[in-house]
C-alpha cells in the first residue's frame, strides 16, 4: 500500500474531527492514523473492500474446478 503524506492523521485529529477523516477517505480513498508518531490504523471506505473482494474469471473458474473435482463423484451421481 503506498501512503500519500497528505493522508496522515494524528490519532488526537481523528478523535477530535471524525467527519473531516471520513471526508479525507471520501478524497483519497484512504486515511492512516499514527498513534505516538507510527502508523497504526487503516480507514479505507468500503466500497474499496467491495472492490478488493471481487475475484477475476480465472480466478472462479480455478475455484470451481478445484470444488468439481473434490466432489466429481457426487456430481456423477446426481446427473445419472
Amino acid at each position: 500500500m503506498l501512503v500519500d503524506m497528505k493522508n496522515l492523521v494524528s490519532i488526537t485529529e481523528a478523535n477530535r474531527n471524525f467527519s473531516k477523516i471520513a471526508r479525507a477517505v471520501d478524497e483519497n480513498g484512504s486515511v492512516v492514523i499514527l498513534k505516538n508518531n507510527a502508523p497504526k490504523y487503516v480507514i479505507i471506505s468500503y466500497d474499496q473492500i467491495a472492490a478488493d473482494e471481487q475475484v477475476s474469471d480465472e480466478q472462479l473458474l480455478a475455484i470451481s474446478r478445484k470444488s468439481f473435482k473434490r466432489h466429481e463423484a457426487a456430481y456423477k451421481e446426481l446427473a445419472k
